[in-house]
């Protein structure tokens, strides 16, 4: 791993930065908890999952939470298929735009709900989209721009018009299973990266902070499903590598990849897999408690 691989908190100097604090204290607290849950599956991390399992006990990878959670509603035949918790609204009117595009034909950009960019950024990313020539959609929040207002430029509104979709919000999991998403421009948060795989779906990763450098290195360098974008956001690289994702024969090879690790995703969702039967190995600990 190189030192940028890292997550920042680690790199940092002094002790009082708040996530390096949160963790530390969070990592003390799992040496007396009943049981630790992982939202992962064991195919997925096998290596992390056994280096955990030296270190602290009881670790249970119950994952994809999100494949977990709708099969058990789907079996159970709940009302609700589960509580909602996101931080903003949802608006679903991009799945419509969705449905009037061809198979694998758009990229989709959401960097989270707390990463920030400079406006320069936004620029290079907005002006590199344009120049791809690729259909996409944006998840864009109103504040995505850390302390100004986000602003695109007005050739990227006019050259963009007829083959892109600008939304505050969108339901997450619904556009990555939409059959139009051919790949995933995102900042690597792990939701987000679990999601994906368990889609099918490639990524280009542009890390932020925390966990995400991280989770970029493996989403390129173990899982073969994504190509890492730098920090100093380029035009021209953006276009480069949103082309090559969508067009090219290394976009190809992580899309076969990608719906390798769908398939691996699901199986340990299922009824019989891997994360079921932790599930029901976690239960089993806490009651017996």
């Amino acid at each position: 791993m190189r030192l940028r691989d890292m997550p920042h908190f680690f790199r940092i100097s002094g002790s009082d930065d708040t996530l390096l604090n949160f963790m530390a204290d969070t990592c003390h607290k799992t040496n007396d908890a009943t049981a630790t849950i992982a939202n992962t599956f064991e195919a997925l991390e096998p290596d992390m999952l056994h280096a955990l399992s030296s270190m602290i006990p009881r670790v249970y990878a119950v994952g994809p939470l999100h494949l977990m959670i709708n099969r058990i509603a789907r079996e159970k035949s709940f009302a609700s298929k589960h509580i909602e918790c996101n931080l903003l609204e949802e608006h679903d009117e991009c799945l419509r735009w969705l449905d009037s595009k061809e198979p694998k034909s758009v990229i989709y950009l959401n960097f989270g709900s707390i990463a920030f960019m400079t406006h320069q950024q936004l620029v290079e990313f907005a002006m590199g989209l344009a120049n791809s020539n690729q259909c996409f959609l944006w998840v864009l929040r109103h504040d995505s721009v850390n302390g100004d207002t986000t602003t695109l430029p007005e050739e990227f509104v006019e050259e963009t018009r007829e083959r892109g979709f600008l939304s505050g919000w969108c339901p997450q999991e619904k556009v990555l299973d939409h059959p139009s998403i051919g790949g995933f421009l995102t900042h690597c948060g792990w939701n987000s990266t679990i999601e994906s795989l368990s889609a099918g779906v490639p990524m280009l990763c542009w890390p932020c902070f925390g966990d995400q450098p991280t989770n970029c290195k493996t989403i390129c360098d173990d899982w073969g499903v994504g190509l890492e974008m730098d920090g100093n956001v380029k035009r021209d690289e953006v276009e480069r590598l949103v082309r090559e994702l969508m067009e090219g024969e290394v976009g190809k090879k992580m899309r076969r990849r990608a719906m390798e690790w769908k398939k691996k995703a699901e199986e340990a969702a299922g009824e019989k897999g891997s994360s079921s039967m932790n599930l029901d190995k976690l239960l089993d600990e806490v009651l017996s408690k």
